[in-house]
């Protein structure tokens, strides 16, 4: 199982720990405080929005606490008016006074839930541009990190920091701010209206809280394990389906069914245990303080009978206060189970806060150098160059390359030839000496002018999900549809198009696979041709095609090289042989230099390469034959 496929799922499936919010695993910030301030910098552009927040939230939260006594009054006059016709000594009950009290009750629940809808639509608006200036400063900084920086993490890392981090970051702000305010204000409002009550059932009701707060302690730790081993499984789950569902043509092929089955039944066993023993948790925490609260509610009722006989208070203070009581435990809870949540967000929010906080590619020259187009010098004078400081890749490498030629990097696998094209297009800077091109050092350029100049086709190609003419029109954005047809014509796309439903319109899918591995390769050669680059980097991609469709590449690709600076990183020795200049690499050395044929009468290093490969070649058609 590929701990990549298990990072990039979004979690999902169920509430994540007690009180239904989602567990980070439960993960948890190592620098809190640090983070937190962060984050109210990102909120600071919203200040009077948030005060807004506050202010409607105190509100919504006051007008509910005013009703139970409001109602209380309403209880006290029926029970004084129904005690009056018993006992001959009243009037009977006032509805003017009730009917009074009700309208008052509906205007301030109705306020109440207006402040909280006004608060929430607020919130929910600055919480989405706190999320949306988050993932702008993340692709921002996407744009300016080294290409080291995604050599050594894998992307799945990445993606969830821009998806599952920056979600959790903005859900906590639309919920969980507007809650705890509305939870403070209610928790001392409503103790307030309390202690106007009565003082002695204050503190019974008092008493309940950390009788409360230790069953809510003692289930949060018990299940918390059981959450986290819920979303470790889930992603396991989650990471085998996706490996299966990409692979199923090679697990049909070898039979793999049962195995993957049995992998899955097992998987998803543990799931089952996980999710079910936290689940069952979390749905005791309710029922059990339930139960503690009905016994502080007995308690309060006990007390308040005894008071109300002695007439200290009134019966519809007693209803009253028992509102209260509810109304008192809820919100503590709310904010114990926040604190957990707002721990989970910092732990998010600093995933997000250390990318942003990576280091940057080298900046580049204040006036740096802007060139319309390039002849195709290209000078590599004593470059050295390692992944790590330590060690050393490319050692002392010279070579001058004139405009037009076609230069071929040739070697064994970890010779440095795909590293010698990172240097060149700048993707890492070389530790000593310097790359020139038009005998202009390329740290002198900017770093968008420098690859203007080149065009690259690899042998991974690389299509989005657009047609194929917007596909091809990637080279150049500004090309017209007439453009785009001939550069598709140079590389021989228009010659298949046509036959593919729906032509250059056709939708390529997610991974392009409703074409060939030929046809993607000869769209990315026309994307090139399209951007007309002074300097081409090509990575010979006809290994896994057949013959006919090899010839159109290489036709494809002659078309596309015409009077352009080419260098081309040789797989196949074959189809290099009229190379103006071959460099020929081992251990990051230039071990031998020259074109095809004197390379082969030196009976060297090029030599030996070129004729165990042919005669592997020779093996392989006999066989096929």
């Amino acid at each position: 199982m590929s701990e990549k496929n298990i990072k990039v799922k979004k979690q999902s499936g169920g509430p994540g720990g007690p009180g239904g919010h989602m567990s980070m695993s439960g993960e948890k910030a190592k620098n809190f405080k640090g983070t937190m301030k962060r984050l109210i910098e990102y909120l600071h552009p919203y200040r009077l929005s948030i005060i807004i927040v506050i202010l409607f939230a105190i509100g919504s939260a006051a007008f509910g606490i005013y009703g139970p006594k409001l109602l209380g009054k309403a209880t006290t006059k029926v029970f004084d008016g129904l005690l009056g016709q018993v006992t001959g000594s009243g009037t009977g009950i006032d509805f003017d006074y009730i009917a009074g009290i009700m309208i008052t009750l509906l205007i301030l629940y109705g306020m109440s839930a207006l402040f909280a809808y006004i608060q929430g639509y607020i919130m929910s608006g600055v919480s989405m541009k706190v999320s949306y200036n988050m993932r702008k400063n993340i692709s921002k900084k996407i744009n300016k990190m080294p290409l080291r920086y995604f050599d050594d993490t894998n992307h799945g890392e990445v993606l969830s920091r821009v998806t599952n981090d920056v979600d959790t970051v903005s859900n906590t702000l639309n919920q969980s701010l507007s809650q705890i305010i509305t939870s403070f204000t209610t928790v001392i409002g409503v103790l307030i209206m309390m202690l106007t009550i009565s003082f002695k059932m204050t503190l019974i009701a008092i008493f309940i809280i950390p009788a409360s707060m230790v069953v809510v302690v003692m289930i949060v730790k018990k299940s918390q394990k059981y959450f986290k081993d819920q979303q470790k499984y889930l992603g396991n789950v989650n990471g085998h389906i996706e490996e299966m569902f990409s692979g199923h043509t090679v697990v049909k092929t070898y039979n793999g069914e049962v195995k993957s089955a049995e992998t899955f039944e097992g998987l998803n066993n543990k799931l089952y245990g996980t999710a079910w023993k936290s689940q069952f948790l979390s749905g005791l925490m309710m029922p059990v303080m339930t139960i503690v609260g009905n016994v502080g509610y007995v308690a309060v009722c006990v007390v308040g009978g005894a008071l109300a006989a002695k007439r200290t208070i009134e019966v519809g203070d007693i209803q009253a206060f028992i509102q209260y009581v509810r109304n008192f435990t809820r919100p503590i809870s709310q904010l114990a189970t926040v604190s957990n949540v707002l721990q989970q967000t910092a732990a998010a929010a600093e995933r997000v806060f250390e990318f942003l906080d990576e280091s940057e590619e080298i900046k580049e020259v204040k006036d740096p150098v802007e060139k319309e187009k390039v002849k195709g010098i290209v000078e590599f004078k004593n470059v050295n160059f390692g992944y790590k400081t330590d060690t050393t890749i490319i050692n002392d490498f010279s070579v001058t390359i004139k405009p037009g030629q076609k230069v071929a990097l040739v070697g064994p696998t970890g010779a440095g030839k795909t590293t010698m094209v990172k240097l060149l297009m700048r993707f890492y800077d070389v530790t000593t000496g310097s790359i020139m091109v038009d005998h202009v050092d390329i740290k002198e350029y900017s770093r968008n002018n420098l690859r203007d100049h080149f065009g690259m086709v690899l042998q991974d190609t690389w299509l989005y999900n657009d047609s194929i003419i917007e596909n091809i029109r990637y080279g150049r954005l500004d090309a017209t549809d007439d453009e785009v047809i001939e550069a598709a014509k140079a590389a021989h796309v228009d010659s298949f198009v046509h036959m593919l439903p729906g032509g250059y319109d056709m939708l390529l899918n997610e991974d392009a696979s409703n074409v060939s591995q030929g046809q993607k390769q000869l769209i990315t050669i026309a994307r090139a041709i399209l951007s007309d680059p002074s300097i081409l980097i090509l990575d010979e991609a006809t290994s896994s095609v057949d013959t006919r469709t090899e010839v159109q590449i290489q036709m494809a690709m002659n078309n596309l090289m015409a009077e352009k600076t080419s260098f081309i990183i040789a797989h196949r020795l074959s189809t290099i042989r009229d190379a103006d200049l071959i460099l020929v690499m081992n251990h990051g050395d230039i071990v031998e230099q020259g074109p095809h044929t004197e390379l082969l009468a030196k009976g060297g290093f090029y030599a030996n390469l070129y004729n165990s490969q042919f005669e592997s070649d020779q093996l392989e058609d006999e066989q096929a034959s």
